[in-house]
């Protein structure tokens, strides 16, 4: 499985709800990532997003476009949220991989403005 395989199963899976199995399957034990509204280790992540599986169950993540350079991958992804008046999320995950696992984790997430002037949308 190349890398860009594995990061965009891992997103899959995380997002129906099977995060311990996604983290089973691709995440190191010595992981680290770059979300700043949680701890930078592998235990923080994996509950805020477990939880985060159980709060907002009805949510679709459908991947946009998907990069690879080595060790690291880049998706572009469009969150969909069921919550009644809640926008469209574009996020983009950065991944770092090492010996088939990833490693290290950046995301960045905006809200996609229905009123935005730019005619070129986010996706």
């Amino acid at each position: 499985m190349t890398h860009k395989e594995a990061a965009t199963t891992f997103l899959k899976m995380a997002s129906a709800g099977d995060v311990r199995a996604a983290y089973d399957q691709f995440i190191a034990s010595n992981f680290i990532h770059h979300n700043p509204y949680f701890r930078g280790d592998r235990a923080s992540l994996l509950a805020a997003m477990e939880d985060a599986a159980r709060t907002h169950p009805n949510r679709s993540l459908d991947i946009q476009r998907v990069w690879e350079d080595g060790d690291t991958v880049i998706t572009h992804s469009r969150v969909t949220r069921q919550d009644p008046g809640a926008p469209p999320i574009a996020v983009v995950h950065i991944f770092r991989f090492a010996n088939d696992r990833v490693v290290e984790l950046w995301d960045l997430g905006q809200p996609v403005d229905p009123k935005s002037p730019n005619d070129n949308g986010m996706f």
